[in-house]
């Protein structure tokens, strides 16, 4: 098994992380507007990182394993069902806080700490893009781990811009809004670490971890992130980026696939 890879893709989507969110440290105020932008950015890429990065390989993946095109398709969208369910459960037994929305979850929720709330939150956005970076690099395939490595990478950085803006805008300091959106990248790094362990030791279940993965992703697009730009009167802007992170991620995994 290839650990320094593992953790070198580790490295660089919590680095890319912390980077983005090193430019909150002199914001003053984040428009709505460029908070839509951003949000839509990173919802492109998760949904064309899961789609052509995790589910079409999962599929030629599966169809080699199987031996039948249909067989192995029916598997990996129950895979793809079970991912999805795994993060509805965790969003319905979790209490956690949506980074602009705010606070939902059971009746618990009342006595949890703000600062926890946002943590858990960032725990389950991360998790399955971490579990991504991990099953990818698992495969021991640099075609199919690049591009996997590189997209989330690059939507990690407008992401913790963004947590670290949130928190700041809810009252805290300038640092401790940094040091929880670094946190991001950790929990990241630990999902990364799961997920290549698991397809590493048992590669025959490379095929449904990275569609796990990816139904993983996309219900948090879809549950978490565009709820929360279709809350606002600007969603077109989101639009606007979410497309530019679609197609900027599908041309990233072409060109680095190769």
């Amino acid at each position: 098994m290839n650990w320094q890879l593992v953790f070198l893709g580790s490295a660089v989507t919590a680095c890319a992380t912390g980077l983005g969110a090193l430019p909150a440290l002199g914001l003053r105020y984040l428009s709505a507007r460029a908070n839509n932008v951003l949000m839509g950015f990173s919802a492109g890429i998760m949904l064309s990182a899961s789609s052509f990065s995790l589910i079409v390989p999962s599929l030629h993946l599966a169809a080699d394993q199987t031996k039948t095109k249909f067989y192995g398709a029916a598997l990996v969208g129950a895979a793809v069902l079970l991912g999805a369910t795994f993060l509805f459960l965790c969003n319905r037994l979790i209490p956690h806080e949506h980074f602009i929305s705010g606070r939902e979850g059971g009746p618990s929720s009342i006595q949890l700490k703000r600062i926890w709330l946002f943590v858990m939150a960032i725990t389950l956005h991360n998790f399955p893009e971490g579990l991504a970076v991990g099953s990818g690099v698992g495969s021991q395939s640099l075609s199919l781990a690049l591009p996997i490595v590189a997209g989330i990478g690059l939507q990690d950085m407008p992401e913790g811009f963004i947590v670290a803006a949130a928190l700041m805008s809810v009252g805290y300091t300038k640092w401790q809004s940094v040091f929880v959106a670094v946190i991001t990248g950790v929990v990241e790094a630990i999902a990364a670490l799961f997920g290549f362990i698991a397809t590493s030791f048992f590669q025959p279940l490379l095929p449904w971890m990275l569609a796990f993965a990816g139904g993983a992703m996309i219900y948090v697009v879809v549950e978490e992130m565009i709820p929360e730009i279709q809350t606002k009167r600007i969603s077109s802007d989101a639009s606007g980026g979410l497309l530019v992170g679609f197609v900027l991620m599908m041309v990233l995994d072409v060109a680095l696939s190769v």
